[in-house]
């Protein structure tokens, strides 16, 4: 007697989750939301508005609507167009980052660097093949030479330090590079007495960076965020502060890490900021240089 069976169910494959700054996260608890014409109208206020603290707060409340437009592909480019007052009024930036995270994880970076990462990695960087720019980071890093200022700041060596740590890797789709060109993708100085508007043409890729402009290197006078050829000034006046601002802006703005700065952005995620530390797939070479850096 045959007996029928009965087919096996096909497992569904699980829907790959977005990691990083693409995940959408539900905000739990924050200020009103607005939404239809409330929020149409806000929006149009916010354009015209000449009060910082009705600004911020008017922000607050476009919010989620904001987050909807960056999460959408045909929109996602539209949002400093909707919301030009991340390009003439500081501190917008850190405030939608801390309604994404909260408090605690927006300030880690600034709390944690100099006492948990800073020496650290400083000590690890002196194991590496020694170039003349990492010579040079490393006597910024330490300050060793007070009077350089064509070398960046203590922070921001210390920064760029941690990069040649995780310096780029070939991907499919990209060609490896050098930590040292590397460097260009996540900050760029710029001298004050040229032509922005002349550097951000000549620029290609839509990846945010810093530009920090000044009279050299070591004596900045402003910081910007460069998000597809417009500047977001920084709250920051120091170079650590920019940084922070920086990583900030992919999650604010759903946008990509660089392909070159891939592992870098990664460690600062998940290692820094504690985002999405048991989800995040993470390659073997930021596993190891953690379990280095803390063991």
């Amino acid at each position: 007697m045959s007996r029928n069976k009965s087919p096996r169910p096909v497992k569904a494959s699980p829907v790959p989750q977005a990691q990083g700054p693409h995940r959408r996260r539900s905000v739990a608890s924050g200020p009103e939301q607005l939404d239809g014409d409330a929020c149409l109208e806000a929006v149009s206020f916010l354009v015209h508005c000449h009060d910082e603290p009705s600004v911020f707060q008017k922000m607050k409340m476009t919010f989620e609507h904001r987050q909807n437009l960056v999460h959408d592909s045909q929109r996602t480019t539209d949002v400093l167009k909707t919301f030009p007052r991340f390009l003439d009024v500081k501190g917008l930036l850190n405030q939608d980052f801390a309604l994404l995270f909260g408090e605690e994880t927006s300030s880690k970076l600034l709390e944690k660097w100099d006492t948990t990462f800073k020496p650290k990695v400083i000590e690890e960087a002196k194991h590496l093949t020694k170039s003349t720019e990492l010579h040079r980071l490393l006597k910024a890093a330490e300050k060793y030479e007070e009077d350089d200022d064509t070398n960046w700041d203590s922070d921001m060596a210390s920064v760029l330090l941690l990069l040649h740590l995780l310096p780029p890797t070939a991907g499919r789709k990209r060609i490896k590079i050098s930590a040292s060109d590397a460097v260009d993708k996540m900050v760029h100085f710029h001298k004050s007495c040229c032509s922005i508007d002349e550097h951000l043409r000549g620029r290609e890729g839509k990846q945010p960076y810093i530009l920090a402009v000044g009279r050299a290197q070591k004596r900045v006078d402003t910081f910007y965020i460069v998000v597809d050829k417009q500047l977001i000034p920084c709250q920051a006046t120091r170079s650590l502060g920019a940084f922070d601002e920086l990583f900030k802006s992919h999650y604010v703005f759903n946008l990509s890490y660089d392909g070159s700065l891939v592992h870098f952005y990664t460690f600062v995620q998940t290692t820094v900021y504690s985002i999405d530390i048991t989800t995040t797939n993470e390659s073997p070479r930021v596993r190891e240089f953690r379990a280095k850096l803390f063991n």
